[in-house]
């Protein structure tokens, strides 16, 4: 049913891009939001049943203490994450980490790089000790080869971490998954430096709260 809706959604776009000779930008926006909307969606759907599972095992956070645990827990990363390429951000209370393509996998691969193990064990390691958080997992890829090839790539790189993860015996209940090809990059792909930027896996850990779980 996912690549079904994706590709229904692709269809939309690719038929409204090219409904005139010099399509505006609106209506470029418009079909690339669409796509992104159902990708989002579909993940945002599994993310809650994963969240209200695990949610119901360990418990929710209380609303005063949020900020304290993730502002712990962004601590422990930056210390573990420190010189390792990967990107440690925070937005609002929730946590990314923003895993570059280049030093994550191989040219169109998703086969993680055996030099990048160590490094997702020690993001397993702190993500174990802050138990009350769930993991959105995003695969992004730049706008080379085919939109459905470039889909079905951020996929299964971002599975990959996941069993990656896993196998560091962070719980499945926690962890949902999401490609979303080439439809959210971090910069214009108009350069082959640029494009590099767009080829990542970012994590997004989500504390549990009351409103949420």
């Amino acid at each position: 049913m996912k690549k079904t809706l994706i590709a229904g959604v692709v269809a939309m776009a690719v038929s409204v891009a090219g409904c005139a000779n010099d399509p505006s930008n609106t209506q470029k926006g418009a079909a690339i939001g669409a796509v992104v909307g159902a990708l989002l969606g579909k993940a945002t759907g599994d993310n809650d049943k994963s969240r209200y599972a695990w949610g119901a095992a360990v418990g929710a956070i209380a609303g005063g203490a949020i900020g304290n645990y993730m502002d712990r827990q962004e601590e422990a990363l930056r210390k573990e994450l420190a010189d390792t390429g990967i990107q440690v951000v925070r937005e609002g209370d929730n946590l990314k980490l923003i895993m570059p393509g280049d030093i994550t996998f191989a040219t169109d691969s998703a086969s993680i790089s055996s030099d990048f193990n160590p490094i997702l064990n020690d993001v397993a390691t702190v993500v174990n000790e802050y138990e009350k958080t769930v993991l959105l997992i995003k695969g992004h890829t730049d706008d080379t080869g085919s939109e459905q090839y470039n889909q079905t790539l951020s996929e299964r790189r971002a599975q990959s971490v996941k069993n990656l993860l896993t196998t560091f015996n962070v719980n499945t209940k926690r962890i949902s998954t999401v490609g979303m090809g080439e439809y959210q990059p971090k910069v214009p792909n108009t350069s082959a430096q640029n494009r590099q930027m767009n080829r990542r896996v970012e994590l997004e850990i989500q504390p549990l709260t009351k409103d949420n779980t």
